[in-house]
């Protein structure tokens, strides 16, 4: 594949933004291995081989183990992941796939009785956030390893 523009370098305000929405999720109080979880399964929905190379490094350093993460693509029917995953699981899967129903009624209620709407917006933006930077690796052919 060819190499295409870096994101950074040619739209830099762009890439700005994107930056203060990795800021606001850094200090969001959500389980940064949870956070991690969200980008992989997200990554791996959306095909990005540059944002799974660069989260599945980030969710081992954070002590996840190789066999959930060879098993998230079966999150559902696995149960090395507890229900509070299960619901982060849930909700990334729906948010990602916005076209097949979105975000459910069911799973909804379910994050705002668990996690409170503070709680339950931060995971919404975390699955947004991913899913941003999966449609920017993608557009413009980002390699494991390449800068963005």
């Amino acid at each position: 594949m060819k190499e295409r523009f870096s994101m950074k370098d040619v739209q830099p305000d762009a890439y700005a933004a994107m930056q203060a929405l990795e800021k606001y999720m850094a200090a969001s109080p959500i389980n940064p291995l949870y956070k991690e979880l969200i980008k992989v399964r997200a990554s791996q929905i959306n095909a990005c081989a540059f944002c799974l190379d660069m989260h599945t490094r980030d969710a081992r350093k954070l002590g996840e183990t190789e066999q959930r993460l060879y098993l998230l693509n079966a999150w559902s029917e696995s149960p090395q992941f507890n229900e509070e995953e299960k619901l982060i699981l849930a909700m990334t899967e729906e948010i990602t796939m916005i076209h097949k129903r979105g975000l459910t009624s069911k799973t909804y209620e379910q994050a705002i009785q668990h996690f409170g709407e503070a709680g339950t917006a931060q995971l919404i933006m975390a699955v947004v956030t991913i899913n941003s930077w999966n449609r920017i690796c993608i557009a413009t052919l980002r390699q494991p390893g390449q800068k963005i």
